[in-house]
């Protein structure tokens, strides 16, 4: 009676009625140790799929300690390396570390299994995630032999995503493709089981969006979330709407972009915080770039409280809010936390770049630019060598280098190669600023009204003060705008204190901004500045 009732739960999960599963489990009582600890592993399974992680755990540790007492150590194994992922996305790393040890020590003296296999490939993730690449290549290299030993699709599958994610993070991005390639064909063969085909699916993806290739992330990613719609109580259709709200924010579509992201964000919040922080974190970047702060604010402070860190989307918010110092800070922190991926730290140079300038500390957008560049040459695909030109184009901006518009002009024609719409409008408002500095009035023009229609036409606004300032007439003396800005306060009789206070700037900042007003404007006093300013009409105007 026992083992039927055993058998008709295992069908339900063979069927991925994961609901009907679950209720099974929920009536079936046994009174042996064997049974109980098979029950308790089946119920773990349900509840996984059910999103129900901390239940999820609660069995799967009565089952690992079952199978432990009983001698089953492939199973207790099993049950182990589950933890470890349990408690991953929990957030608890010293537990899911421990949970990997006590996998490793009950397979001591086990022959070579797929359980091994499955153990082997966390540690390779781990390596991977550590930075140690050499490592984790060895072991997973060895999973794939022992998969295909043992004839399991999931094992080689996991193996051949995992090689191909380190194969990408070391610069050999087509070979890695290939094997992620090779992966997914098991996935679109059927070969795989529900969890080993989300796996593959969602790394391919994050691989893509990691080298800009937005138009196969875009393709495998409506794939992918018409699969996980099947399994909608997992975490799966969560991640794959992260996915697609970066696509559709790529591409413009900022409105159904932030929708997707904040559903991601319920749907994960109880069964992956890691995931559910990284769709908070795309709420709030989305929100800034629609220009609506307050949220923006709400959704990265949401992120934060989640994953423990803030990351670079927040440092631009920060610069959007005049928070200088504090975006600097951030961004900086993050830059630093970020040593195992390129990949990622490339993500995060053009911000500090970006900052950097902002701030007035051009050696560290000197040396983030120049990082950005070698991480472009190295990797060379047409993302990243927009991401490095722009970049660039945008730091030799900062040192009035005449070059500055010839290095927008080509960044915004790969951004629109790309499709990237406020990349290219972004670009264009730094194009715009750039001619004016030569002289090229009616290129400034042309390159700023781009810039405004299309803005308008994704309705984004956080750069839109930005083209603002640059159409409106050139200021005297060749100032720049924020010069302009600090000369009406020093004709309102603020103190240099007073100015960085308002500024949000360090008072060094505010000294070198008076001391290029003064050459420029050719004059030797405070006095003399405050009358420039109201003979060329910039005192009480916004320019």
């Amino acid at each position: 009676m026992e083992d039927d009732a055993l058998a008709g739960l295992r069908e339900a999960l063979r069927r991925q009625d994961w609901p009907s599963a679950a209720e099974a489990g929920e009536r079936i009582s046994v009174d042996s140790p064997e049974l109980e600890a098979d029950l308790a592993d089946l119920r773990a399974e349900a509840a996984w799929w059910l999103g129900r992680l901390d239940e999820c755990i609660e069995h799967r540790e009565r089952a690992f300690l079952g199978f432990d007492e009983l001698g089953d150590c492939r199973r207790a194994a099993r049950c182990a390396v589950g933890l470890w992922e349990h408690h991953g996305m929990r957030g608890h790393p010293a537990i899911s570390s421990g949970w990997l040890r006590r996998a490793r020590r009950v397979l001591a003296d086990e022959p070579e299994c797929s359980e091994l296999g499955a153990l082997l490939l966390r540690e390779a993730e781990a390596a991977h995630g550590g930075g140690d690449l050499d490592q984790a290549m060895a072991l997973a290299t060895r999973v794939v032999g022992l998969a295909r030993s043992l004839r399991s699709a999931d094992l080689e599958a996991e193996a051949l995503q995992t090689i191909g994610r380190i194969l990408i993070d070391r610069g050999e991005v087509a070979e890695g493709m290939g094997h992620l390639d090779e992966a997914m064909l098991f996935a679109v063969e059927g070969r795989l089981s529900p969890y080993s085909t989300g796996k593959v699916y969602c790394s391919l993806i994050s691989a893509c969006e990691l080298l800009g290739d937005l138009d196969r992330a875009a393709e495998w990613t409506e794939a992918t979330l018409r699969w996980a719609e099947r399994h909608p109580f997992a975490i799966f259709p969560g991640i794959c709407r992260v996915h697609r709200a970066v696509v559709l924010k790529r591409r413009g579509a900022l409105a159904d972009a932030e929708r997707e992201a904040a559903r991601a964000c319920e749907e994960l919040l109880g069964s992956h915080l890691g995931n559910s922080a990284v769709a908070y974190a795309e709420v709030g970047d989305i929100c800034r770039r629609l220009g609506a702060l307050d949220r923006s604010q709400e959704a990265f402070e949401r992120a934060q409280e989640l994953s423990g860190s803030p990351c670079g989307g927040l440092a631009l918010l920060r610069l959007a809010q005049g928070r200088v110092d504090a975006a600097l800070s951030i961004v900086t922190g993050c830059v630093r936390g970020q040593t195992s991926s390129p990949l990622a730290r490339a993500e995060l140079l053009p911000v500090l770049v970006h900052v950097a300038i902002a701030a007035d500390d051009l050696l560290a957008a000197e040396g983030a630019a120049a990082e950005l560049d070698e991480i472009a040459a190295t990797f060379a695909t047409p993302a990243l060598q927009a991401s490095a030109i722009s970049t660039r184009g945008r730091l030799e901006l900062a040192h009035d280098d005449p070059a500055a518009a010839g290095t927008l002009q080509d960044a915004a024609d790969r951004w629109q190669a790309l499709e990237v719409p406020y990349e290219v409008a972004t670009t264009r408002t730094l194009l715009g600023q750039a001619l004016r500095d030569a002289g090229d009035e009616v290129g400034a023009l042309a390159a700023f009204a781009s810039a405004t229609a299309m803005f308008g036409q994704i309705g984004a606004q956080v750069d839109a003060r930005l083209v603002a300032d640059g159409t409106r007439r050139p200021n005297p003396a060749g100032l720049t705008t924020r010069e302009v800005e600090v000369l009406r306060l020093i004709a309102a009789g603020m103190t240099n204190s007073d100015i960085a206070a308002a500024l949000f700037l360090s008072i060094k900042t505010v000294s070198r901004h008076l001391s290029n007003i003064f050459t420029k404007i050719g004059v030797t006093s405070r006095a003399a500045a405050t009358a420039f300013a109201f003979e060329h009409d910039l005192v009480g105007t916004r320019r």
